[in-house]
């Protein structure tokens, strides 16, 4: 894994830690995916998150590289993104091309909890129960199906065409990332934004020039915000305070792959999922790299810390350059330390009717 960082940022003086240092995972026997969520399909209004990128040769290099131990825990997916732990559902995910959020429940059976909706890169908890998704707009959903609310859509700026993932701060508020152009038509390549929702419903542009929007994720503290921005290659990241986003600078910058989905652990450690590189890249704060995990498919997608103590990392990938167009992937592995739980939404919705 090959990460150019800043001149003007330090590197870590300690040593990276080794292989073995890394926590052992439990294999969870595969589920079977539900074959409703495969038949019953809606037609996306906005284009599926943009994680389809030129080749990479990386893979090649993975021999030089340091081995992970992978555990499969479910299999036979189009595009599997937007995973997220829940302590009675076990880790919610979505498929963004076949649709659906799924559950991949502690006895390794997967349930389908929403179907039909594509193009879903990002989920949180709402702490009014439910969850809010991503795609062609932000939306909660409940549990039950019988609650939709729009929180977020295309006309906050004139170039939005759609969402990408997202994350929460320690308050509730929503920080979301909007894509600017059609990834798949061959339309010019336009910036998308970042975006805070607050607390009471009211939504801020607070950053540009994001080429394609990804992977967020706070710092233990919550002054630090982490941004991929995976047409650049780089991991921005802003100041916060109390919501208020400050200017960026350039967290990390890859070389090989593409920073996707991220994660951040309670050391204060970036986790970040490297599409078309078929590793997880485990980042010290200043942005140095301790540790590059090998994944068994190339389209790493996104990473999340799961289980009982949030010390279990769960990634999952894509399917292509894999062997065949369903063969997305949810493994889980280890780094040695517990992760961030992601906060719930508390953005305030309607009463429901």
């Amino acid at each position: 894994m090959s990460i150019r960082r800043p001149a003007s940022r330090r590197r870590a003086s300690s040593p990276c830690p080794s292989a073995s240092a890394r926590a052992a995972a439990t294999a969870v026997p595969a589920g079977a995916t539900d074959a409703t969520a495969r038949t019953e399909r809606e037609t996306p209004e906005a284009p599926l998150p943009g994680f389809f990128f030129a080749r990479s040769d990386a893979l090649a290099q993975n021999a030089a590289r340091e081995e992970c131990d992978m555990k499969q825990l479910a299999t036979g997916y189009g595009l599997i993104e937007a995973p997220l732990w829940d302590a009675e559902r076990g880790l919610l995910f979505s498929d963004v091309q076949n649709g659906g959020v799924h559950a991949l429940g502690r006895d390794g059976a997967v349930t389908t909890l929403l179907p039909h909706r594509r193009g879903i890169g990002g989920m949180v908890h709402h702490a009014d129960g439910g969850v809010v998704v991503g795609g062609r707009n932000i939306a909660f959903k409940s549990f039950d199906g019988t609650r939709t609310e729009i929180l977020l859509d295309k006309d906050i700026t004139e170039t939005a065409i759609g969402f990408n993932d997202f994350t929460t701060d320690a308050a509730g508020r929503l920080f979301v990332g909007s894509l600017g152009f059609q990834v798949f038509s061959g339309d010019p390549e336009r910036p998308g934004h970042l975006h805070v929702i607050h607390l009471d419903g009211t939504a801020s542009t607070v950053s540009d020039g994001v080429m394609l929007t990804n992977g967020m994720g706070f710092s233990p503290d919550g002054k630090r915000l982490y941004h991929s921005d995976a047409r650049k290659n780089i991991v921005r990241v802003y100041d916060v305070d109390d919501g208020r986003v400050g200017e960026w600078s350039v967290f990390a910058e890859f070389e090989d792959g593409h920073p996707d989905g991220l994660c951040v652990a309670e050391d204060g450690a970036v986790v970040v999922a490297v599409a078309f590189g078929g590793r997880v890249a485990v980042l010290e704060p200043d942005g140095s790299l301790r540790e590059s995990l090998r994944v068994p498919l190339p389209m790493v997608t996104s990473v999340a810390f799961g289980g009982n103590d949030l010390r279990d990392l769960y990634v999952v990938t894509g399917s292509r350059e894999g062997p065949h167009e369903n063969c997305g992937s949810i493994y889980v592995t280890g780094i040695g330390v517990a992760g961030l739980a992601v906060p719930p939404c508390r953005v305030r919705l309607r009463r429901s009717d």
